[in-house]
């Protein structure tokens, strides 16, 4: 048990420092950070009612749909992780006219 603590205070230290530098030094699925924080409004609770910026349309665009699917799927943890919920940013894609992968 004692072997665990060490392990569980590094976690925490590295998941406190992903949630404050947030998405700014991360990329994912070929979307900036820049990319990610245009986003960010839209893919973080509440999520705003009116329509995605055009930036963030733009970084969705050039964004690998078939693997945010995956994160989603695979590793929402990290997502969470960046601030990003899961559900708010599959729902984005369509807001932006840009097709869902089936299967997503």
């Amino acid at each position: 048990m004692a072997e665990i603590i060490p392990l569980l205070v590094a976690t925490t230290i590295i998941m406190m420092s992903l949630q404050q530098r947030g998405a700014e030094s991360y990329s994912i699925c070929n979307m900036t950070g820049d990319g990610l924080n245009a986003c960010r409004p839209w893919v973080t609770p509440p999520g705003p009612a009116e329509a995605p910026s055009a930036a963030c349309c733009a970084a969705l665009s050039a964004a690998d749909l078939p693997c945010l699917c995956l994160q989603k799927r695979n590793d929402a943890m990290m997502l969470s992780l960046l601030g990003i919920d899961p559900d708010l940013a599959m729902a984005l894609p369509p807001k932006c006219n840009l097709p869902l992968p089936l299967n997503c």
